[in-house]
Formats: structure tokens, C-alpha cells, sequence
């Protein structure tokens, strides 16, 4: 028995390895999963035969997450969701923190635009300057989904309807999955966005989330009663608490650490670009002084002046 509570179901390995989902809106959402998938590694295909290179990092990164999103919502681990607090925690973990952040640090729109030809290159930077998407991707409403998601889900009623009525729940997934995407793309994305945020401005929208995550825990962790009474035992709550604030406070630092990598090398980008600059600047004034003296001395061989020693 792992991950569960005496009085919770047992969550029991072979069934997590096992019991895939086969219901239709599972295999639908597989179906997705796949051809998305199968478009970025053909993308990247089309981009190496063109001459040009694709970090297999970025490659991994994509496919890691994908991975993820599958484990979350068609392996055995779905089969728990709506029985044990503390699978759901991770279910949400996996949807809403880890799967995106690897999306967002897989560029799959730079993929998209590097690969595609021009009439597409058009009309998919046509859709990235919508004012639906500017309006959408706009920081403030994403971080404002983000953290009231988390909030509204866990603290409200709203958690327990959804496992009520089984399509609210696995529309709640997919509301995890996107809300997630939004955010990560904002903070460690590396694909062009109409928002650009600072460096310190990223930290700072990542420092908001710690209290969000706090409140969730001590709320959690310390609930007189189970988040979903026909659905969960008291201590699942507590346990699926703690999973959520210790995982939700590492996935903060974990970004924190990946902005502050990209501030460094932001940073030193700039001071190489600096650098040529003045290179390029130091280089053209001996240029231009070299054709001053040229033509001083082309002048005064002509006027029979003497030429000024050089």
C-alpha cells in the first residue's frame, strides 16, 4: 500500500502499472496526446532536413511532459483520482506544475514558426497577435487563473461537485492542464509572447504563489474534515495536504532556480553583445582615421605639400 491512508482505498502498484484508461473521452485525449506529439518530433524532423538544428534538450523536455500528461490522466493512476485525496494531488501536480513547465521550456510555438512555411509562419503569428490570445496570455489574467484555481478547487465546495459529476471532474483536468501551460509559458517559456516579463518580474509572480501554496497546506493539513466526505477519509485530506504544499513549494523553487539560470544567461548575452559593439565601434573609428590620414597624404603629394608624418 503506498500513498494512501489506512482507511482510504489501497492504491496498489499493479493497478497503477495496469488498469490504463479505455474509456472514450480517455481515448480521445490519448488520441491528442499522440498526434501533438507526433507533430513535434516531425517538426523537428523537417527542421534538421532544412540545415538547421533543434536542442534535443528542448526535444526531451517536450516529450518528458507529454509522458506526464499521459500517466496523469490515462494510466492507473486515473483509475484513484476520485477515490484517494492523495492521487488527485498528484494528478493535479502533474497536470498544472510539472507537465507545463517542461512544455514551456520545450518552445513548441518557436518549433512551430521555425518549421512551418511562410503562409502558416503568417497566420500563426496572425493568432499569437489576436486580441482573444493578447487578451488571454495577459499576466494579469494568468496569474489570476492560476492561483484562484487552486484556491476556488480545494477550498470550495466545487472540489466535491466535481467528483459528483464525472465530466465537471475531467474538464477540471483539462482547466488544470491549460491554466498550468498559461502560467509556466509567462515565468520559464521561452516562445515569443505580446508580454515580456522581466526577470525580476517573473520572480516576483513566482514569490506570490508561495502564500497560495501555504494557505492550501495549513488549510489542508490541518481540516477538521475531509475535503470530500462521501468521497475521502479525514487523514487522506491531511496526507494529500501535505503532498500539495511540500511538491506545489518545490516546483516554486525548482522555476525560481530555472529564472535565475536565465537571467545569468541573459546577462551575459547582453555583456557579449556589449562587447562587439564596442569592437565593431573601436575597429570602424581606426578605420575612419586610417582613410584621414590616407587622404591627407594623397593630398599632399598632389599639392606638393609634405605629407604629415603618419
Amino acid at each position: 500500500m503506498i500513498l494512501a491512508d489506512v482507511l482510504s482505498p489501497a492504491v496498489r502498484v499493479h493497478v497503477l502499472l495496469s488498469a490504463w484508461q479505455t474509456e472514450w473521452l480517455s481515448l480521445v485525449a490519448l488520441s491528442v496526446e499522440v498526434v501533438v506529439t507526433g507533430w513535434y518530433v516531425w517538426a523537428t524532423r523537417r527542421l534538421a532536413a532544412r540545415g538547421r538544428r533543434w536542442s534535443p534538450w528542448r526535444t526531451t523536455s517536450f516529450l518528458t511532459g507529454m509522458a506526464l500528461v499521459v500517466v496523469a490522466l490515462q494510466s492507473g493512476l486515473a483509475s484513484y483520482d476520485d477515490s484517494v485525496f492523495a492521487v488527485h494531488v498528484v494528478q493535479h501536480l502533474l497536470l498544472m506544475n510539472f507537465a507545463p513547465v517542461l512544455f514551456a521550456l520545450a518552445a513548441p510555438m518557436t518549433l512551430a514558426l521555425q518549421s512551418s512555411s511562410r503562409r502558416t509562419q503568417r497566420g500563426l503569428l496572425k493568432v499569437l497577435h489576436h486580441p482573444v490570445v493578447e487578451a488571454v496570455t495577459h499576466p494579469a489574467f494568468v496569474v489570476s487563473v492560476a492561483y484562484l484555481t487552486m484556491l476556488l478547487y480545494f477550498l470550495t465546495p466545487y472540489y466535491q461537485f466535481s467528483l459528483e459529476h464525472p465530466l465537471v471532474h475531467d474538464l477540471s483536468h483539462l482547466h488544470f492542464l491549460v491554466s498550468g501551460c498559461l502560467l509556466w509559458w509567462l515565468v520559464v517559456g521561452l516562445d515569443p509572447s505580446r508580454w515580456r516579463l522581466s526577470h525580476g518580474q517573473k520572480v516576483a509572480v513566482l514569490a506570490a504563489g508561495i502564500p497560495v501554496t501555504a494557505i492550501l497546506g495549513i488549510a489542508l493539513t490541518g481540516a477538521r474534515s475531509s475535503i470530500a466526505p462521501m468521497f475521502h477519509t479525514l487523514g487522506d485530506t491531511r496526507t494529500g495536504g501535505s503532498i500539495l504544499w511540500v511538491a506545489g513549494e518545490l516546483t516554486t523553487l525548482v522555476a525560481m532556480g530555472i529564472v535565475l539560470f536565465q537571467w545569468m544567461r541573459h546577462e551575459e548575452r547582453e555583456a557579449d553583445r556589449a562587447d562587439r559593439r564596442l569592437d565593431a565601434a573601436e575597429r570602424a573609428a581606426q578605420g575612419a582615421a586610417g582613410r584621414s590620414v590616407l587622404v591627407a597624404r594623397e593630398g599632399g603629394a598632389g599639392s606638393g605639400v609634405p605629407a604629415p608624418p603618419g
